[in-house]
């Protein structure tokens, strides 16, 4: 998408991914275009500032980032990895020498690799059972695909208001 004009859920099929799956694409590739949008000029320096006890952009940034890659992984039956919950830990801890430019390409990374993933998936396999978490929660393919997806777009607008704030105070 060159424009604003439209949004992705308007700019027709993404060849490849099953139909069922079509919103949930077009949801993270809306995410990943509105979270390069509305962090374009972001100062690194409020990257984790908070305002009225808000989490930071930071935080946003790397916690779309981390549930995507969390539910990925529920999504293929697989247990989280010592990896997954040390960036778990550390999405919200506070670390000067990140670049708002790399927490952009962290999440546009994880959303290239669900995008290819979605393409792999069987369609009639999307009612399957899953678990989420230690608790073994039920789930499923697409209710996790889904989550991922709307979870993103939820922080998204979260961001876009912490940014606000904190971009007009300065």
């Amino acid at each position: 998408m060159d424009n604003d004009e439209y949004e992705f859920w308007l700019s027709g099929p993404i060849q490849g991914v099953p139909d069922l799956l079509q919103p949930a694409a077009h949801a993270l590739l809306q995410s990943e275009h509105e979270l390069k949008k509305y962090t374009s000029d972001f100062p690194k320096e409020l990257l984790w500032a908070k305002t009225t006890g808000r989490a930071s952009v930071g935080f946003h940034m790397n916690h779309i980032t981390g549930v995507l890659d969390r539910m990925l992984t529920y999504a293929k039956g697989e247990s989280l990895t010592d990896v997954q919950f040390q960036f778990l830990k550390k999405e919200g801890a506070f670390n000067l020498t990140t670049e708002v430019v790399d927490l952009q390409e962290q999440f546009s990374t994880k959303v290239e690799e669900a995008l290819a993933y979605f393409k792999t998936i069987p369609e009639q396999t999307l009612t399957e059972k899953r678990t989420v978490g230690g608790k073994k929660l039920p789930s499923t393919v697409v209710g996790l695909l889904f989550h991922a997806a709307e979870h993103s777009q939820r922080h998204i607008g979260q961001l876009l208001v912490t940014a606000s704030v904190l971009q007009s105070k300065i």
